[in-house]
């Protein structure tokens, strides 16, 4: 068995590990660092559920090696809110009851939080397209729709108050 040295930022702090260079990023959060917030839904990237930011970008967990995470950073569901505060996609969720049995949620709010930094003000058409990768076996679509449109709305009151703060 080969092993390798990693080290990579997860949520803010950096981390070293020893790991299998076989060893899925997926199975480094969950078994190694304890982060189990990352699903583990089919583990062939079909899903979505295990979706997580490298480097800001949206990534499947399941099809990405511990070791090609080398020197980057890694955003998981756990490292998406900020002193106690919940992130505005997380609160949207929860404002608009987009989950049943949770088995998708962390990978459909990872997934949203990337399409809201890909696109500005998505239309309903855009965010079922571009959240097309991410599975819910409960068909809670319609309301992940709501959440994804709440908090592109959310955002864009946020960002209009701090336009406001510069310019006073």
């Amino acid at each position: 068995m080969s092993r390798t040295s990693v080290s990579l930022t997860v949520n803010g702090e950096p981390r070293e590990v020893e790991v299998d260079t076989r060893r899925s990023l997926l199975d480094l959060l969950r078994e190694d660092l304890g982060l189990t917030g990352t699903q583990k839904g089919c583990d062939q990237g079909a899903c979505g559920a295990c979706t997580v930011h490298l480097d800001g970008r949206r990534r499947l967990s399941c099809l990405t090696l511990a070791a090609q995470a080398d020197g980057h950073h890694v955003t998981t569901v756990e490292g998406l809110a900020t002193g106690g505060a919940l992130h505005p996609v997380q609160q949207a969720f929860l404002d608009c009851d987009a989950f049943q049995c949770g088995a998708c949620t962390a990978g459909q709010v990872m997934s949203a939080v990337a399409l809201l930094d890909e696109v500005d003000d998505p239309t309903a058409a855009e965010v079922r397209e571009l959240m097309s990768g991410n599975l819910c076996r409960c068909g809670a679509y319609p309301r992940i729709v709501d959440a994804v449109l709440a908090a592109a709305g959310a955002a864009d009151a946020a960002d209009a108050a701090d336009a406001a703060d510069q310019e006073a």
